[in-house]
C-alpha cells in the first residue's frame, strides 16, 4: 500500500536526498495517471525551522504524529550523530510495529539503525559510511556494494542517486511499473536500475600488515603487465611457494592472484577515466591476456562492464576509440 508518505527531517538534513523523496512522492502526478500520494514532511516541532547541511533552512509543516498514519515512513540522509532524539526513535519504532514500510536514503540508515529497526535485517547505506555503520550496528546484515536493498517492510538505499532507484522501486512494487515509469519519465531518469548493481566505490588497496613482503608488493604494482606466478613471486621473496602463499594471505588478507586482479582492475579504472586507450590496449597494459579477461574481472570487482564505466566516468569520452 502506498497512499501516504511521511518524511522525517532532523537538523543537518541533506537537501538532495530529501528532494528525491519530494520529487518521487511529493508532486501531484495524477495528470500522468499516477495515483495520488499524501506526502508530508515531519519534524519534532512543526513550524520551527530545521537546519540543512548546506546552510539554508526548511520548515516542516507536520509533527511526528503523522508517522502513526503513514504507509511509508521515509528517512533522508542527515548528519550522522552519536545520539538521535529519543522522541524520533520512539515514533519510528511505533510506526514499524504497526506495519509501516520504512525507507531510508543514504545515511538515513543510521537513524533506522539507532531505532533498532535494522537488527538482523538486510540493508545498505553509502559505501563511504560502511565501516562506521558496521561498528555501530554489528547485527545488521549490511551489503555496502548494492544500490538498494528491499527487505520487505524495510527498504534502504545507498548514497544520493541510488535513493531515486530505491524510491522508484518502491513505487513499482506498490503501484505497478506503469506508475514508476511515468514518474521516471518526468524526472528524466532510468525507470529501473536493479538494486543489486554495485555502487561505484573507491576500491581500497589491500593493506600489508607486515613489512616482509613490501618490496615484492611494490614490484608487483610496478610490473602489472608482466605475468606473475606464485612460484616466481616466491623466488623473488626468497621463500618456498607454500611459505610465500601463507605469508601473503597473513599480511594482505587475500591471495596473490586476487591481489593482482584487484590491482589490475584499479589500474584499468584509471586508464578508462584518464586515457583514450581502447579496451584491448588497456587489457594489455594491465596484465590481462585478453579483453575478455579484463571484462570478466572488471565486472566481478566493479560491478559494471568497462565500457559502461568509461561512459560514466571518462574525462576524455568524446575522443575515445569506439
Amino acid at each position: 500500500m502506498l497512499r501516504s508518505v511521511a518524511a522525517v527531517v532532523l537538523d543537518d538534513v541533506a537537501p538532495f536526498e530529501l528532494g528525491v523523496l519530494c520529487e518521487v512522492f511529493g508532486l501531484d502526478r495524477t495528470a500522468d495517471g499516477v495515483p495520488p500520494i499524501d506526502f508530508r514532511i515531519c519534524g519534532q516541532r512543526p513550524g520551527d525551522p530545521v537546519r540543512t547541511s548546506v546552510g539554508m533552512q526548511l520548515v516542516p509543516g507536520h509533527g511526528l504524529a503523522e508517522l502513526s498514519r503513514a504507509d511509508v515512513v521515509a528517512v533522508p540522509a542527515a548528519r550522522i550523530r552519536d545520539d538521535y532524539p529519543p522522541e524520533v526513535l520512539a515514533e519510528l519504532r511505533a510506526a514499524a510495529a504497526r506495519g509501516a514500510t520504512m525507507l531510508s536514503v543514504c545515511s538515513g540508515a543510521f537513524l533506522l539503525g539507532a531505532a533498532g529497526l535494522l537488527d538482523g535485517r538486510r540493508c545498505t547505506t553509502h559505501w563511504y559510511h560502511a565501516a562506521e555503520f558496521r561498528r555501530r550496528f554489528p547485527t545488521a546484515e549490511l551489503d555496502p556494494d548494492v544500490l538498494y536493498v528491499d527487505d520487505g517492510d524495510v527498504v534502504t538505499s545507498a548514497g544520493t542517486a541510488a535513493g531515486i532507484d530505491a524510491c522508484l522501486h518502491l513505487v513499482r512494487r506498490e503501484l505497478g511499473s506503469t506508475a514508476a515509469t511515468r514518474i521516471a519519465r518526468r524526472m528524466v531518469v532510468p525507470p529501473q536500475r536493479d538494486g543489486g548493481q554495485r555502487q561505484f566505490i573507491d576500491l581500497p588497496v589491500p593493506e600489508c600488515t607486515g613489512d616482509s613482503l613490501e618490496p615484492v608488493l611494490t614490484w608487483m604494482q610496478e610490473t602489472l603487465d608482466v605475468e606473475h606466478s606464485v612460484a616466481s613471486l616466491a623466488a623473488r621473496a626468497q621463500m618456498s611457494p607454500r611459505t610465500f602463499a601463507r605469508r601473503f594471505v597473513a599480511e594482505t588478507g587475500t591471495t596473490p592472484n586476487q591481489w593482482l586482479a584487484t590491482q589490475r582492475v584499479l589500474h584499468a579504472r584509471r586508464l578508462l577515466e584518464d586515457t583514450q586507450l581502447g579496451i584491448e590496449q588497456i587489457a594489455r597494459e594491465c596484465g590481462f591476456s585478453t579483453a575478455a579477461l579484463l571484462r570478466h574481472h572488471f565486472r566481478r570487482i566493479v560491478g559494471v562492464p568497462p565500457r559502461d564505466y568509461r561512459r560514466t566516468f571518462s574525462r576524455t569520452l568524446d575522443s575515445v576509440p569506439r
